[in-house]
């Protein structure tokens, strides 16, 4: 007799609560794997199938990072190939194991709110299966803008995006400290210079120039005002908005204080709960993560280098300026309580922050 909807569904959930389970006692899914008895792409496509009831599950989590770590193992990949699991070149192979987490976080992500460790593994496999290149930072950006826009009370995804811009920051003055570095090395001692080193210089070159970072953060607020008027009263959006204004702020004034950006974002260990915050920085602590940002830097006179590496500097009061604009219209037009305390908050930040 065939069995009923219900008693399926009711089977499915056992099914997969016992994967995870099986996730949870991970030694013994590691020794299968070891030993050549489970195919590890075989348990990643277990994990997301727990995933998909248990999408928030630290275990199942830790152990796919460990999967993965063992597939982009020199030893192991080959191995694969000539299994005929995996028969593409190793650029191609890693590209599709990104997409498909990618596509597993998403997922996962849809699934629980404020669901940090699907958004902490998906800035651990930017970190360790892609190169934090502008290109992805900028695809990230694009690929994420829409979820967000749906999800405009969980927080982790705006924390993902702040994570994405901070990189792309630090990204961009990483590729012109190495320009700058090799022109200063072939000025001093043009017989050092090598061609090699001449075309990354002039790769990293040209895709800094390829940014525009202040128009970036610029069209980052643009999204900000268009969800906190569309969708009044979710203090996530207020929140995002503060990080995204001092990631501006500092871009446009204080440019020597994006040294301490690079280090936050190279840093292999880094996720989304593993944010440090500077005593200058304390008071707004509880209201933004600013990774790494340490306001005392910003003291530090300019040099000749960073005089070289500052692009398109934006007038000092015109991002403050349209700040107060925004919340004088919102404060005047708005009827909900929560979004006139919001917008009342981020005003008195503002004044803090700029009065230091």
């Amino acid at each position: 007799m065939a069995e009923s909807p219900e008693e399926v569904a009711v089977l499915v959930q056992r099914v997969v609560k016992d994967i995870r389970n099986a996730f949870q006692r991970n030694p013994h899914m590691k020794e299968l794997i070891l030993s050549g008895t489970l195919n590890p792409l075989k348990d990643l496509h277990l994990g997301k199938l727990a995933l998909t009831k248990f999408p928030k599950s630290p275990e199942t989590w830790i152990h796919r990072r460990w999967v993965l770590q063992q597939l982009i193992q020199e030893n192991s990949l080959p191995s694969l190939v000539n299994k005929g699991n995996l028969g593409a070149a190793p650029v191609e192979r890693i590209h599709r194991l990104v997409q498909e987490e990618m596509n597993v976080c998403s997922e996962a992500a849809g699934r629980y709110p404020s669901n940090y460790n699907a958004w902490s593994h998906r800035i651990w496999v930017l970190q360790h299966l892609e190169k934090l290149t502008v290109k992805v930072l900028l695809d990230e950006l694009s690929s994420t803008k829409y979820w967000v826009s749906m999800h405009v009370s969980d927080h982790s995804g705006f924390h993902y995006r702040q994570f994405l811009l901070k990189s792309l920051i630090g990204r961009t003055v990483t590729d012109n400290n190495v320009l700058v570095q090799n022109q200063m090395v072939n000025e001093q001692n043009p017989s050092l210079q090598k061609e090699e080193e001449s075309a990354g210089a002039e790769a990293a070159c040209a895709e800094e120039q390829s940014v525009d970072l202040p128009r970036r953060l610029e069209e980052e607020l643009e999204l900000c005002t268009e969800l906190i008027d569309t969708y009044p009263g979710h203090e996530t959006l207020w929140c995002h908005r503060r990080c995204v204004f001092y990631l501006q702020h500092h871009l446009s004034n204080k440019l020597p204080l994006l040294s301490a950006v690079v280090s936050s974002v190279d840093s292999s260990d880094e996720t989304l709960n593993n944010s440090h915050h500077s005593p200058a920085t304390s008071h707004m602590a509880q209201a933004m993560d600013v990774d790494g940002l340490n306001e005392s830097s910003s003291k530090q006179g300019y040099t000749q280098e960073t005089k070289r590496l500052k692009r398109a500097p934006m007038p000092d009061s015109l991002g403050p300026e349209m700040e107060y604009q925004f919340i004088d219209k919102v404060l005047s037009t708005c009827r909900d309580a929560d979004q006139a305390r919001f917008a009342t908050a981020y005003r008195k930040w503002l004044v803090t922050f700029l009065g230091q």
